[in-house]
């Protein structure tokens, strides 16, 4: 099997993609093998061995689906497990991973701590891995996702074993005893993590722990966000290229002290290296470099040859038989691509001797290589980041690194060194990141593409693969045509929806508020209906968590970078609290509200700047956006109140007449049948959240909709929408769809027909 190692992993990544996607990859698979068989390019015993593989990974990978059935009491319980894992102690809450007693199931531990809930050290000190634990609290399911492309905190969970979620009432009374040797780890990581807090500068404190310990909770969001944006992210969690340079300089250390022969050198090694991975958080990522070291030297020792594509190949098959939950890292899943890119393309790297042009070409690869998964867990590729990279990477490889293991080595003994050091590396990194942040500013241009699918990103990588051989065998008309071909299928996949004559209507689940997405055919246009926020309760203002979380997702993910209009109903943050933080991050090119809307004059003034229009309509307005119609049926006067005062629009979508009503109330909508007597209506936007205030019955019997659209929030504390509503609903034979119970809600068609797609069954 020497040299055929890789076959078996490409086995097991084959039948990961047939547990996840279809089972009509076995077949490809099959074929794949029978013909380098027939070809003679493998014999029985891989073809074997690689089957076996197969087969045992099939049966051994969980499903998440599998898990999502095991149902909590929902009521107040007892539980008992031992702690598994790291604790995480932060501000807000504790929380830790027990192993259940009885069925073994693996449990999410959560306890927030409120303002006057803090916890004692004596406390902290009996939660420890592999402590027994009986924990009273509530025990569900974790939240899932609402929304097309949300994050998805249940699946998230389930991909690491866990299916329940316990919220501690108290710590107080909670029994633990004993625990085991990893505890000791943790406790060395979490020690070393304060060490480090207490005898550096915040700043610094934050990177460090980030880039030696693997703590990354401290470092500011906006750099994180940044650093995302650029496809930077890689950097901020401790890799191969961490490890490499930690080992390295660990190496040279131990050989030019001369208290180390080379033999002992490496035995120390061997030894350590586990030991810096546990500490470092237990990554994949560091767990790949590790395991791949520690195997060489071993391997050397005994001169057993192996190459690099055979070792890595091995790691990866040991690393998913000790966790068989490890596929569903987005690290495991970087990490492998990566490496194994470079290492197909190492002949490529050695034919130029320029150290620039080298780091451009591993920039290239490592880029080219995690494109389809970017794109899947994202949505967008910035080009551009492929040359910052450049730039970027060997300034941490270099100086931020190095220099992080030097401080933390220094802070243990002398304090002036450690100030100077501290000092010198804010001054140097603060003008890296305003260099970053300048450049963000001024070059930021992302490439919005959406999802991929499966097949897609097969054809790409087929198309990668021939295009890197080519360009290692210099041929360079044949890498060129695959280039082109890339680059076409990328274009292909971004273009689209310009070709597609489908349109949609979404009612996103945004809890207590409004958004409504309108998607013309051949996206003609993209148009919003209110786009709601949750507020603060500390300073009673919109926050950006409905905007990041579920807007700009659903937006990425179909491939939109652009918004036509913005039509606001009223003032209330529930809303139009998100349409600031759409016109900050967008192109939005208008935004259409009430001659009555009260807009502060700075923010009207920002919008401006920002480039987006800002329309005033009234009642009797008509509005056509690329042929599409919208009527203006209230507000004819002010009326005083922000929800009366609400836009009222009626247009024609797929068949369907569409009334989308705001927040107004019941004499609103007698006065819109008074205006209007001939008006009717198939999809009512119920008005309010369905309170009581509206929706009147006479309303109803005079437009007689078919469907009735709820936008409202699970659980909450108006007890909208009202049972009064819901009665008169179902006695006109309505058809109800509403948020807290769908999920979003999709009505998709093409000319004339569509149908209504709820996100939850």
């Amino acid at each position: 099997m020497k040299g055929y190692w890789h076959f078996p992993a490409i086995a097991v990544v084959m039948s990961i993609v047939t547990i996840i996607f279809s089972k009509w990859f076995i077949a490809g698979f099959l074929i794949w093998l029978l013909f380098l068989h027939y070809k003679q390019r493998l014999g029985r015993i891989p073809i074997l061995v690689s089957l076996a593989f197969f087969l045992f990974f099939y049966f051994y990978i969980p499903t998440i689906e599998s898990l999502e059935k095991i149902m909590p009491s929902g009521n107040e319980t007892s539980t008992i497990g031992k702690i598994s894992g790291n604790v995480i102690n932060t501000p807000k809450r504790v929380e830790f991973v027990i192993q259940e007693h009885s069925l073994k199931n693996k449990i999410l531990v959560i306890y927030f701590k409120g303002k006057k809930k803090q916890l004692s050290n004596q406390q902290l000190k009996k939660l420890k891995h592999g402590a027994l634990c009986k924990i009273n609290g509530e025990l569900e399911l974790p939240d899932r996702s609402t929304n097309p492309r949300q994050f998805n905190y249940r699946n998230y969970l389930l991909s690491q074993g866990i299916s329940l979620q316990l919220t501690a009432n108290s710590l107080n009374d909670m029994v633990c005893e004993g625990s085991s040797t990893f505890s000791k780890f943790y406790t060395i990581r979490n020690n070393l993590i304060d060490h480090v807090t207490e005898n550096v500068s915040p700043t610094t404190a934050a990177w460090l722990n980030a880039l030696v310990l693997g703590d990354d909770s401290a470092l500011d969001d906006s750099t994180t966000e940044l650093f995302q944006r650029w496809g930077l992210s890689h950097i901020l969690a401790i890799s191969g290229l961490h490890v490499g340079l930690f080992i390295s300089l660990l190496y040279f250390i131990m050989i030019r002290s001369t208290l180390f022969t080379v033999e002992r050198a490496q035995w120390l090694i061997i030894i350590f290296l586990p030991f810096y991975a546990l500490i470092a958080g237990g990554e994949p990522s560091v767990w790949r470099a590790s395991t791949m070291v520690v195997l060489f030297i071993v391997l050397n020792k005994f001169n057993i040859k192996f190459s690099v594509t055979d070792v890595l190949s091995i790691v990866f098959l040991l690393l998913i038989l000790l966790d068989n939950y490890i596929i569903y890292n987005i690290g495991f899943q970087f990490s492998f691509l990566v490496t194994f890119g470079l290492l197909l393309s190492k002949q490529w790297f050695s034919q130029i001797n320029s150290s620039f042009f080298t780091v451009l070409k591993i920039s290239f690869v490592a880029q080219m290589m995690i494109l389809p998964l970017q794109l899947s867990y994202f949505y967008t590729f910035q080009p551009l980041s492929i040359l910052l990279n450049v730039l970027i990477v060997p300034y941490f490889s270099l100086f931020v690194i190095p220099l992080m293991f030097m401080l933390l080595f220094f802070s243990s003994f002398t304090g002036y060194i450690t100030q100077v050091i501290d000092s010198f590396f804010i001054h140097v990194h603060n003008m890296v990141l305003s260099v970053i942040q300048y450049i963000d500013s001024i070059a930021y241009f992302p490439w919005i593409i959406g999802t991929i699918s499966i097949f897609s990103g097969m054809l790409y990588y087929a198309l990668l693969v021939l295009f890197m051989n080519y360009t290692q065998t210099k041929s360079a008309k044949q890498a060129f045509r695959y280039g082109c071909c890339i680059s076409l299928l990328l274009i292909v996949l971004s273009i689209r929806p310009y070709f597609s004559p489908i349109g949609s209507v979404t009612m996103l689940d945004i809890g207590q508020g409004d958004s409504f997405v309108i998607e013309l055919p051949y996206r003609k246009a993209v148009i919003f209906i209110d786009a709601g926020a949750t507020f603060s309760y500390e300073d009673n203002k919109a926050t950006d968590k409905n905007y990041n979380q579920i807007i700009k997702p659903y937006l990425y993910s179909r491939g939109i970078s652009k918004i036509d209009t913005i039509f606001l109903s009223h003032e209330d943050v529930d809303h139009i609290g998100s349409v600031k933080f759409m016109i900050d991050n967008m192109d939005v090119e208008n935004v259409t509200m009430s001659k009555y809307f009260q807009l502060d004059e700075t923010t009207e003034a920002r919008w401006r700047d920002r480039g987006t229009e800002i329309k005033r309509i009234q009642k009797g307005d008509d509005i056509t956006i690329e042929n599409q119609l919208f009527s203006v049926l209230s507000p004819r006067s002010n009326k005083g109140l922000t929800n009366d005062n609400s836009l009222v629009l009626f247009t024609e979508l797929g068949g369907y007449k569409w009334l989308f009503t705001g927040d107004v109330g019941k004499e609103i909508e007698k006065e819109i049948i008074t205006n209007y007597p001939n008006l009717s209506v198939d999809v009512l936007k119920v008005s309010h959240h369905g309170s009581n205030t509206s929706t009147d019955k006479s309303f109803l019997e005079h437009i007689n909709p078919k469907y009735a659209l709820i936008s409202v929030g699970k659980k909450n504390s108006y007890g909208h929408p009202s049972k009064e509503v819901l009665s008169v609903l179902e006695n006109k034979n309505i058809m109800v769809y509403r948020t807290d119970y769908n999920g979003a809600v999709r009505y998709q068609f093409n000319k004339e027909q569509g149908t209504f797609l709820k996100y939850l069954p």
